[in-house]
């Protein structure tokens, strides 16, 4: 399987000719989502789903949506396309063996509502919690894409969130709101701290898992 990080929390996911896109905001490239056989989102935030460039996309190619059932109240005339997941669900997509993990975004405030939030660990292999610092408990986790700035975390909750999961590596993941001077301090930071081989990949950085 073959992964591509695009900017902020989108990645596209390549398999035996199949292709799946994760996150596709409206941070990140419209072109993730060309060719995509299926589209999963993790929550409902336009940092996570640009419904404007799924709309155009699946007007263009019809394929799937896998994302909480709360989705289908921001994707407009895509719901049509919405498969609802809950966590513990398996299922394939795009060719891809799927399992759900999680349930809700992470707390931002006490006076903002907490939405739900589905991650996803794919062929056993690659996890992307979405907003949450959800620990899988039932896999060796190989790739962890972690979500290392947001209004909602800090950084030891990050730290210790990749720590748990305790990955073979780990990649930057939810990043698109940091400078260069923001990459340089959390880079050094998670790189000496994490116990694992940390990187963060710069848009269009494809894979081998």
């Amino acid at each position: 399987m073959q992964v591509t990080k695009f900017t902020h929390s989108c990645l596209r996911l390549e398999h035996d000719g199949g292709v799946l896109v994760v996150d596709p905001g409206v941070f990140s490239e419209p072109e993730a989502l060309d060719g995509a056989d299926a589209v999963l989102v993790t929550h409902e935030h336009p940092d996570h789903v640009d419904v404007a460039a799924l709309t155009r996309a699946l007007e263009h190619r019809p394929v799937p949506v896998h994302g909480p059932a709360s989705l289908a109240g921001v994707l407009g005339d895509a719901a049509e396309a919405l498969v609802a997941v809950t966590p513990g669900q398996s299922f394939t997509a795009a060719g891809v063996p799927v399992r759900t993990y999680g349930g809700q975004h992470a707390v931002i405030h006490p006076d903002i509502p907490v939405i739900q939030n589905v991650g996803y660990l794919f062929d056993e292999v690659v996890y992307h919690p979405g907003d949450a610092l959800f620990v899988p408990d039932d896999v060796q986790v190989d790739t962890l894409f972690a979500p290392i700035h947001a209004p909602w975390s800090k950084f030891s909750e990050v730290l210790d969130f990749i720590r748990a999961v305790a990955p073979r590596r780990a990649y930057a993941l939810h990043d698109g709101l940091l400078n260069a001077n923001g990459f340089g301090v959390l880079d050094r930071q998670y790189t000496a701290m994490s116990n694992t081989d940390y990187r963060r990949l710069e848009p269009g950085t494809r894979i081998d898992t």
